[in-house]
């Protein structure tokens, strides 16, 4: 999960903060094929079934994002990345991987992309 889904939640909340809202649904839609992905590749780890896993925790929030996301309100879409972040956290407690705290991103770690919205 730490390769595939935080670079995609670091750059929706990047982009979400710049309000560059048709990158961040761009970064949506990349994180729920990603999630997607990981439930068919991973279907179970220990007892807990993936793909239940990701529907009981991330999908309310992702909706909440879409939906942040397609009216450009930044305060709606601070609380869902928020939600989300935290989803993600419960997981991990709950999971034995407490040691994995996810936070939302303050600065870029990618200085290779400018997340603004281009006016190009």
């Amino acid at each position: 999960m730490t390769a595939l889904v935080q670079p995609r939640h670091f750059k929706l909340g990047l982009a979400g903060s710049e309000l560059n809202w048709a990158y961040a649904a761009y970064e949506l839609d990349q994180l729920r094929e990603t999630f997607a992905d990981l439930a068919d590749i991973l279907p179970q780890y220990r007892d807990l079934s993936i793909p239940d896993t990701i529907r009981s925790t991330v999908k309310d929030p992702l909706a909440a994002l879409n939906r942040a996301i397609q009216s450009k309100d930044s305060d709606r879409f601070t609380e869902a990345h928020r939600q989300l972040t935290a989803s993600c956290n419960t997981c991990h407690e709950a999971y034995d991987r407490a040691v994995i705290v996810i936070q939302v991103p303050t600065v870029s770690i990618f200085p290779d992309q400018d997340f603004r919205l281009s006016t190009k």
